[in-house]
């Protein structure tokens, strides 16, 4: 054990649920069904006005659960813990104290610099994102396969609506529609509810990665397994995928090229932590495909995506007529389910932390570990403590 919060020694842990900074973020962190779990542990929630409105929690519902409402600058100023869907905008972390506990899905591997910020303040920070998945009693607390399984099931909905026929196989008097094919690439907890979507509202899948494991996983679901003969497996650690090296890649877009051109829809959700999403779909590839085709990019995002063309956030049809849709936040499109999951994967958490009243700092424990990003001044987490120190090295050099 390496050091104790004291603010809530004396009297009850403040938790504040702040209202997202972010213009595209319609969740909140904490949903009124989630205030009496927290508050059983001897916290006091504070909430924000409005903190859940845009995922259809009002104020109302929060006082009625034992809330107390308040503006941004009280809350900031009262809270011991504030919870967070993503992290602080810079405007807000410059009104954090000293002592300070942010827990949220901060991505420090994609935004050190925010890392860096808050422990200049002292604050100390969580991450949901660095959660150990592979161990089992952390997950109640994966907010990550909890996110991404709403954002794959949304994603085989918004395939739906953006191609203009069936999915299932209707004979009509107007006659017989054929069933759409659907290639799903990427077999994760998104991956999987993507296809299992897609096989409810009737069409073909098939599903592909480069994990072996996968291969059972789809086909458990009733979709199709895509076997591409040039890549081997490619299991990583915590169950991502690993990269692959630029053969393997070369080979594997040859092979799938010539399958996505016979679908209809391409759903693609490979990602990996921090690092820019596998490139999966090729401008070659769109341009392969049938008029009135759909792809749905989940990896979207400013790091990239797994399609040439995509635009998080976007969509966009090619002059041959393909849509493809920049979805890296889907799981924000359902906000009151995704808000839901997320209050059960944060009070989980926090729940973990909290020992008498007080947040107990704990870097022997392996959940804490792997979500402990900031704490007493210090990154004192190792991936994104050595992005940092690449970034200062840079800066050096380049006087």
């Amino acid at each position: 054990m390496t050091g104790v919060e004291t603010q809530g020694a004396a009297r009850a842990l403040t938790v504040g649920v702040v209202r997202e900074d972010a213009a595209d973020e319609a969740r909140v962190a904490l949903v009124p069904d989630g205030v009496a779990r927290v508050a059983g542990a001897g916290c006091e929630i504070l909430v924000e006005h409005g903190a859940g409105a845009s995922a259809f929690y009002p104020d109302d519902a929060y006082e009625r659960a034992g809330a107390r409402l308040m503006s941004r600058e009280e809350l900031l100023a009262a809270a011991d813990v504030l919870l967070f869907v993503g992290g602080p905008a810079p405007a807000t972390v410059e009104k954090l104290r000293s002592g300070q506990v942010v827990v949220g899905m901060l991505r420090p591997l994609v935004d050190p610099g925010l890392a860096g910020d808050l422990a200049r303040r002292g604050v100390t920070a969580y991450s949901l994102d660095g959660l150990p998945r592979t161990l089992s009693r952390a997950q109640p607390m994966d907010a990550l396969s909890s996110q991404a399984s709403i954002a794959g099931y949304k994603a085989a909905l918004v395939a739906a609506y953006e191609l203009g026929r069936y999915f299932p196989m209707l004979i009509t008097a107007a006659g017989t529609a054929r069933p759409t094919e659907v290639l799903v690439l990427g077999a994760g907890v998104a991956g999987l509810q993507a296809i299992g979507t897609a096989k409810r509202l009737g069409a073909v899948v098939r599903g592909y990665d480069v994990r072996p494991e996968a291969r059972e996983q789809i086909l458990s679901l009733g979709a199709k397994y895509l076997e591409l003969k040039s890549v081997a497996a490619a299991e990583g650690e915590g169950g991502y995928a690993r990269s692959l090296s630029a053969d393997e890649q070369r080979a594997q877009q040859e092979e799938l090229n010539a399958h996505i051109a016979s679908h209809d829809v391409v759903i693609t959700t490979a990602q990996v932590p921090g690092r820019r999403p596998p490139l999966l779909v090729t401008e070659t590839a769109v341009r392969s495909m049938r008029p009135g085709s759909v792809i749905v990019d989940m990896a979207a995002s400013d790091l990239g995506g797994n399609v040439e063309l995509s635009r998080p956030g976007e969509r966009v049809l090619t002059d041959g007529g393909v849509t493809i849709v920049g979805a890296g936040n889907l799981a924000s499109t359902m906000a009151a389910g995704a808000s839901a999951a997320y209050s059960h994967n944060i009070s989980a958490l926090l729940l973990h932390l909290v020992r008498d009243g007080a947040v107990v700092v704990d870097q022997e424990d392996e959940i804490q570990a792997g979500v402990l990003v900031t704490h007493d001044g210090t990154v004192v987490h190792p991936g994104t403590a050595a992005l940092l120190a690449d970034v200062a090295s840079t800066k050096e050099g380049a006087r």
